[in-house]
């Protein structure tokens, strides 16, 4: 499927905070040419860091004191309007409690890792979100210890670290994707 650009005269997108979620976000959106990064702004704490995490890749930066979301979403709440979809990455905040807070029913709850920087993504009911981000908001994480494992352990039996993480890598994504459409599906891929 081809993407195609959203026209960057008429889109903006903005982010309530500067984490890593954020920067995952615009990461993808950027390299994906989704939308250039002088169209993307986000709010940042007190952490220079994470501002100049942002402006490294051309993301337009403005400061906020911290608050919590609901304290953030009330506030918005005047410049809100339905010609706005509103994206939550708040782990743990339901749905309702968005649209409620915010009075906009055009509220999307997301919980990007760090795949969603390359493009990768998935979806699920607002129901099972929760259980959803535990395992995929969390999980990579665990997977890329196990890689630098695996890694090491080639680096132990003697091959390069590049070649070990490269190894190990292939071995976790691919091979194991085939596996499990194989296994739980009876999808088969052929070459």
């Amino acid at each position: 499927m081809e993407i195609l650009p959203i026209p960057a005269e008429s889109f903006k997108v903005g982010f309530i905070g500067a984490g890593k979620m954020a920067e995952s976000i615009a990461r993808g959106v950027v390299a994906s040419g989704v939308l250039p990064p002088n169209r993307i702004c986000t709010a940042v704490h007190s952490d220079l860091n994470r501002r100049d995490v942002f402006e490294s890749f051309g993301v337009n930066v403005f400061s906020t004191s911290e608050e919590v979301i609901k304290k953030a979403v009330t506030e918005l709440k005047s410049k809100l309007s339905k010609n706005k979809i509103l994206v939550s990455v708040a782990a743990g905040i339901k749905l309702n409690d968005l649209q409620e807070w915010s009075g906009q029913d055009r509220f999307i709850r997301v919980m990007p890792n760090t795949p969603a920087a390359v493009g990768e993504a998935a979806s699920a009911d607002e129901k099972m979100f929760d259980a959803v981000t535990g395992l995929s908001g969390s999980g990579p994480a665990y997977i890329f210890l196990a890689i630098e494992a695996l890694a090491d352990g080639g680096v132990a039996a003697g091959l390069p670290r590049e070649l070990a993480l490269s190894l190990a890598s292939q071995t976790v994504s691919e091979h194991l994707h085939r596996f499990f459409n194989l296994l739980y599906y009876g999808i088969e891929y052929r070459n």
